[in-house]
């Protein structure tokens, strides 16, 4: 049935509409789940919609309607029921975040598009390619937290999921033929115990570019400005890109202006002159009154452990050259680094680092044994470059 025919989804916003849905949901095997949040237009961003479907039927369920969305936690996590998402990691951060759900058996029509070797797998690309269906992404960046949404993001929030499960199932036909499936299910494992890169904890003036070769002092300024827009973003309720993007408080931090003149040299708007040229200069000022400002630095791994690193990311680029998938499918950044770092000598040993992986462990165990052990340990260049 094509988008313009179907019939309009069911709204559940009332916890007896959520306990039936509840009920729909545990008789099925397989279901279709889909998010939206805020992120673009709050400053602490929630999940503002939660879409299920499965043959036939579409849901939207309110959480910022509904007090409790408890009744959903054990479809979540019952394995006997497949939950099918597309680009599942971070609606698997917001569903965990916001209510404490964990998901078990899933799969993810991304991650299988990309196994299989598809360049183009947005949503979108691949409905059209496998369904020869056509969905309208334009209000991908809409404020889901706005009520009442109108009838252009409900049918927009249904097409999320509405075609997923028979998405899910062309691909997961694809995978078995091309004798993929096994590294598809241990992928979508992975994805559900949250075994996936995941980066430092640092702090957020760390994180803003442009500013290697800024000197203490002005580091000191640029943490200053930083504490200041994430608490005018709090007070407005707003994303602190919002506020003003990394670009322009860099510059600032950089010139370190003392007066609202100085201020109205560099690349701001009048407005944010206007608005916030009088709180910029203090901050700036409270920043050269501060102790210096230094990054913190990263411990380096010492030359052997460099020298693998580097073995294993030209040996994966090769081996997913073969494949004719993204070098990330072949050997995942965690187990890549895990194994530079602890160098196993057996496939024991191989197999701990890469904890149920079974089919890379058969594919590439003794390949990358034989790798590790040819790796010599002095370092020929000074750092490897960074790798997916």
């Amino acid at each position: 049935m094509s988008p313009e025919k179907l019939p309009p989804p069911t709204w559940v916003a009332t916890d007896q509409s959520l306990q039936h849905l509840t009920g729909e949901l545990s008789r099925q095997t397989s279901l279709a789940v889909d998010t939206e949040s805020n992120s673009l237009h709050a400053y602490r961003e929630q999940v503002c919609l939660i879409q299920f479907s499965f043959p036939q039927t579409d849901f939207l369920v309110d959480p910022l309607a509904l007090g409790d969305l408890a009744p959903l936690a054990p479809v979540f996590a019952d394995a006997s029921i497949e939950k099918v998402f597309h680009a599942v990691e971070y609606d698997l951060i917001c569903l965990k975040r916001d209510f404490g759900f964990s998901v078990a058996n899933l799969f993810d029509t991304m991650q299988a598009a990309r196994i299989l070797g598809y360049k183009q797998v947005g949503l979108d690309a691949m409905l059209a390619l496998k369904l020869g269906i056509k969905v309208d992404k334009r209000y991908q960046k809409a404020d889901w937290a706005r009520r009442p949404l109108t009838p252009e993001l409900l049918s927009y929030a249904r097409l999320d999921t509405h075609y997923l499960l028979e998405l899910r199932a062309v691909l997961k036909d694809e995978l078995h033929a091309r004798g993929r499936w096994e590294l598809a299910d241990e992928e979508f494992a992975r994805l559900a115990r949250g075994n996936v890169s995941v980066k430092p904890e640092i702090p957020a003036w760390q994180r803003i570019g442009g500013t290697q070769k800024f000197n203490d002092q002005q580091l000191a300024i640029l943490q200053e400005l930083v504490s200041w827009r994430e608490a005018q973003a709090a007070r407005m309720n707003r994303p602190m890109f919002k506020v003003m993007d990394d670009k322009r408080l860099a510059s600032i931090a950089e010139a370190a202006p003392q007066s609202l003149g100085q201020l109205e040299e560099l690349e701001l708007t009048p407005r944010q002159v206007q608005i916030y040229g009088k709180e910029l200069i203090r901050a700036v000022a409270q920043g050269r009154q501060s102790r210096p400002a230094r990054r913190s630095q990263p411990v380096r791994p010492d030359d052997a452990a460099l020298n693998r690193l580097d073995a294993l990311g030209e040996w994966r680029k090769r081996t997913a050259e073969k494949m004719g998938v993204e070098s990330d499918i072949v050997l995942p950044k965690p187990f890549m680094h895990a194994l530079a770092e602890r160098n196993p000598h057996t496939l024991d040993e191989l197999a701990a680092l890469m904890p149920d992986s079974p089919w890379r462990l058969s594919q590439f165990g003794p390949e990358l044994l034989a790798l590790l052990s040819a790796t010599p340990t002095q370092r020929n260049r000074p750092f490897p470059k960074k790798a997916k």
